[in-house]
């Protein structure tokens, strides 16, 4: 199956009930095929007039405790910033998927991921964090709107899975399996529903009062640490007895993965470490590792980001070597054996 279509079987498997979205390549597999599938299963789907209007349908879904969804590509993720700054503000689940292309500005439609920074730091205005997941294959694109979903229900907090336009576009093998959906338990105390039967609600993100903005700034940071020390995911391959161990997420981390082969196969002691979540980012496991090795080699698709949260989780202990390329271009297998033997001597 496609990545893009393997998103949406996903997505829907895990229960969601409105999906907002707009055109842009290389995720415009997701918008088409949400449209067929999404009224075969009674579902909403609406192609809106722009970026800004689905993430903010998305908003106006969620208020009600509908598993809303919304996607697209690096500039339009770009133009629906404001809104997810927003949703965090009023503490709504939410899931936004990222199918990075090639930037800045319009860029190209190549698979890139150049959108690290924007994804993990928050991307819009004001003290807030996203959950990010960060797929690298075609079974964790449908696997990853469930866990996003259950995640960002549990915490009140916007979901965003960034992904990349080669895992969009490649097709592989891939099972269906079950979706396990767990909707948090306190969604009837905040979900607008009607007050037919109850007090009148409001959700809002506007906070006027004196210290009421500061108060729930610390609420907001008092969840995202629950979120640090409940939520981190990672995976880790020949990293016991590494001497060196490469770090890559998403597409850069199945070229690692080749890599790391190659590298043992010519006698290197290589480990390869593949954070799941980038928010929050498994700092604590990169610290440990750096104790028992000789340094780390960061390889990305683009000019060097996630390289600064691998270096602030070693805090120094040893060497973190980055290899990348921006734009479209692919790590090359050689360059990074390279940057492995010149870690080594």
């Amino acid at each position: 199956m496609r990545g893009n279509i393997a998103l949406v079987e996903g997505a829907i498997k895990a229960g969601c009930t409105a999906y907002f979205g707009y055109p842009i390549t290389p995720q415009n597999e997701v918008t088409d095929h949400m449209s067929k599938r999404m009224p075969e299963e009674g579902r909403i789907f609406i192609q809106s007039e722009s970026e800004l209007a689905a993430i903010n349908m998305v908003f106006g879904a969620a208020l009600t405790g509908a598993r809303a969804m919304t996607s697209s590509s690096s500039p339009g993720i770009s133009l629906k910033q404001e809104g997810i700054s927003y949703m965090a503000g009023a503490e709504l689940p939410g899931l936004i998927v990222n199918i990075q292309r090639g930037g800045p500005g319009l860029g190209n439609i190549s698979g890139a991921q150049g959108d690290y920074f924007q994804a993990t730091r928050g991307g819009g205005h004001g003290d807030y964090r996203t959950l990010v997941l960060a797929p690298d294959s075609v079974q964790e694109m449908y696997e990853f709107p469930g866990l996003a979903f259950n995640i960002a229900e549990k915490y009140r907090i916007p979901a965003l899975m960034l992904s990349d336009g080669v895992l969009g576009q490649m097709m592989e093998p891939m099972v269906m399996k079950d979706i396990e959906i767990i909707r948090a338990t306190d969604m009837k105390d905040w979900v607008l529903d009607g007050a037919k039967e109850r007090p009148a609600r409001r959700v809002v993100s506007l906070l006027m009062k004196p210290g009421a903005l500061e108060e729930h700034n610390y609420h907001l940071q008092q969840k995202y640490q629950q979120i640090t020390e409940k939520e981190v995911r990672f995976e880790e391959t020949n990293t016991e007895g590494a001497n060196v161990i490469l770090v890559g997420y998403g597409t850069s981390a199945r070229i690692c993965h080749k890599a790391t082969v190659e590298a043992r196969n010519a006698g290197m002691k290589v480990g390869l470490f593949r954070p799941i979540t980038l928010f929050p980012f498994p700092y604590k496991r990169l610290n440990e590792l750096a104790s028992t090795v000789k340094g780390f080699v960061v390889v990305e698709m683009s000019l060097g980001q996630m390289v600064e949260d691998v270096r602030l989780a070693v805090e120094g202990k040893v060497p973190v070597h980055f290899y990348g390329r921006p734009a479209g271009g692919l790590p090359e297998i050689g360059k990074i054996i390279q940057e492995i033997r010149g870690m080594l001597q």
